[in-house]
């Protein structure tokens, strides 16, 4: 199998099911009962050990099992990233637009997670936060399990300076720099956040870097880290971001259309580092158009 797979996991249910081939065809529906005994027969299913398992063991409720998911004409995604910086604990890479982070949907391979493990040989590889597919910039990775929870406790401690940069529509009657303080939640359809009355749980400080004409060079620092905040808030203000598809209403946009990508780009990461009490700043070498 490919160097850069990397397996699912997924811990076994209560069920009337005799079999492994059996509980997972009723698992996953949209997987056909030949596809899975051809995942089986090239060892795509194997058990918490690594080991590949047979589709006529026994289900067995709250074992782990590992399988490799496969997507039929993944799309290529034709952007590269660069690795900025690279040691025993940390590495930096700088995503381009429309490159998710892991896998997810219709992406397996491209990704920038599968993409590094790839060029690094470094299975150990795992995103230490996220940012959305449509946003380039950087990303920091944990190379070694032993020091990773260091790092994660300055995400989950924010002690983290995260920046970013957008192009968005002018403000001119607003006053800068701003914070924009407000509750987010789950909207329609599911994957599309919105702002809901009560008490505020997303906090965004936003500035103007240059104004020019009807567009406006912004930058924005989200205080606390909710899927889609800077996106949400810029548009709550009046100024979605350009070449943004969800916010204010969800634009359908072809799978491989490339010609209008995100204007949002995350250009810092500053923080002191756990190990070594030295202070260490990466800034992104993409520009926006």
């Amino acid at each position: 199998m490919p160097d850069h797979d990397l397996p699912s996991r997924l811990q076994l249910a209560p069920g009337p099911w005799t079999s492994l081939l059996e509980g997972l065809c009723a698992r996953f529906p949209a997987i056909s009962q030949a596809q899975w005994l051809d995942r089986f027969a090239r060892g795509r299913v194997l058990g918490g050990d690594g080991r590949p398992l047979l589709p006529a063991q026994p289900w067995r409720a709250g074992q782990e099992i590992q399988y490799f998911r496969e997507v039929a004409d993944e799309p290529e995604i034709p952007f590269a990233e660069q690795i900025l910086h690279q040691d025993e604990h940390l590495l930096v890479a700088d995503k381009p637009h429309f490159l998710p982070v892991t896998p997810a949907g219709r992406f397996v391979r491209q990704t920038l997670l599968a993409r590094l493990i790839a060029s690094t040989g470094n299975r150990e590889l795992v995103p230490l936060h996220r940012i959305d597919r449509g946003t380039a910039g950087l990303v920091l990775f944990s190379c070694n399990p032993q020091t990773r929870a260091a790092y994660q406790r300055l995400f989950a401690e924010r002690r983290i300076d995260k920046g970013y940069e957008a192009l968005a529509p002018a403000l001119p009657t607003l006053q800068f720099p701003l914070q924009r303080n407000s509750r987010i939640g789950c909207g329609e359809p599911f994957f599309r956040m919105v702002e809901l009355a009560g008490e505020a749980n997303a906090l965004s400080q936003v500035d103007v870097i240059e104004r020019r004409g009807d567009v406006w060079h912004y930058a924005l620092e989200p205080v606390t880290g909710r899927k889609h905040q800077l996106r949400v808030h810029m548009a709550a203000l009046g100024a979605p971001i350009i070449g943004d598809d969800f916010y204010p209403q969800v634009i359908e946009r072809a799978p491989e259309d490339y010609r209008q990508p995100l204007q949002l780009l995350a250009r810092r990461l500053a923080f002191v580092d756990p190990l070594t009490g030295q202070q260490r700043e990466f800034r992104s070498v993409r520009e926006l158009v």
